[in-house]
């Protein structure tokens, strides 16, 4: 193997989550049902993971109830700032090798981090709008909501700032990637543009948390 050139291969769950957390500005676990990593000189130095999207309206309304059992998320993707190579490069190596399965792939950029999107570009997956701003439950420490504890808890919202969607049809089949693209809820809409900004690695985003009175403040 050329010592200059990444080596790519799949990661055990507990590989990913020892990079991801303390590098990933979400500073929580995903779901994962598949990572893949990056290495230099045997140094982990990025990853990938896919997995299924807790929210069942999430995968039907991608291609409807039909195809939901095919759809999971590029959940997390996290490489090390001193990695020079591109991240839309190794996203392909792992769709690449996850065609066999025929998975619809969805994932989001956060505007929230001033995040558009364009290593999915790069990646080929085709665009189809923003997620609404939403609030949900709000759960101390940065837990789920299923973790709500309604009498504690019940007066303060977590904002959930707006997302690109981006959706790839992961399969070798023509055929199954004609009937999705059909069966596809969403629009095709034209590649967003815009600034970016990069995060610190180890810095994670703050939650906005809205209180019924209507204010909003930051949990620091």
């Amino acid at each position: 193997m050329n010592d200059f050139l990444p080596e790519f291969r799949e990661i055990s769950y507990h590989e990913a989550i020892d990079f991801l957390l303390p590098r990933h500005y979400s500073g929580r676990k995903p779901p994962i049902t598949i990572a893949f990593g990056w290495f230099l000189n045997g140094t982990l130095k990025a990853v990938c993971t896919f997995g299924k999207p807790a929210s069942n309206s999430l995968c039907r309304g991608v291609c409807g109830f039909e195809n939901s059992t095919s759809v999971y998320e590029l959940n997390r993707l996290c490489k090390d700032d001193d990695f020079e190579f591109q991240l839309s490069q190794f996203v392909s190596l792992c769709l690449r090798a996850l065609k066999p399965k025929n998975w619809i792939v969805v994932s989001y950029a956060d505007t929230g981090m001033y995040h558009v999107g364009y290593v999915y570009q790069a990646s080929n997956f085709i665009y189809t709008g923003m997620t609404k701003e939403r609030t949900d439950k709000y759960v101390e420490s940065g837990k789920h909501y299923r973790h709500y504890e309604r009498d504690k808890e019940q007066d303060k919202r977590l904002l959930r700032t707006s997302k690109h969607r981006y959706i790839y049809f992961c399969t070798n089949s023509k055929r199954v990637k004609c009937e999705w693209s059909k069966s596809l809820n969403y629009p095709i809409l034209p590649y967003p543009k815009g600034d970016i900004k990069r995060y610190k690695l180890g810095n994670y985003m703050q939650p906005t948390i809205i209180t019924r009175e209507g204010n909003d403040n930051a949990n620091n």
